[in-house]
């Protein structure tokens, strides 16, 4: 499988959003925090972009 880059970019309006709660090992908080920071962006977008991209090139065998 090829392997594919997130890349961040500005933010967009997607309209109409809800709340959902996750449990997370606080180490994986650590390191999208710290990315957060570096992009200076907030933890939610971070979060956010990794599911999208997850959702988009999800490959289910």
């Amino acid at each position: 499988m090829e392997h594919k880059k997130l890349t961040i970019s500005s933010r967009k309006f997607r309209g109409d959003s809800s709340v959902v709660s996750v449990r997370l090992p606080n180490e994986l908080i650590s390191v999208v925090d710290e990315i957060a920071t570096t992009t200076g962006r907030t933890r939610n977008e971070i979060i956010q972009k990794f599911i999208e991209f997850s959702v988009d090139n999800l490959e289910i065998k």
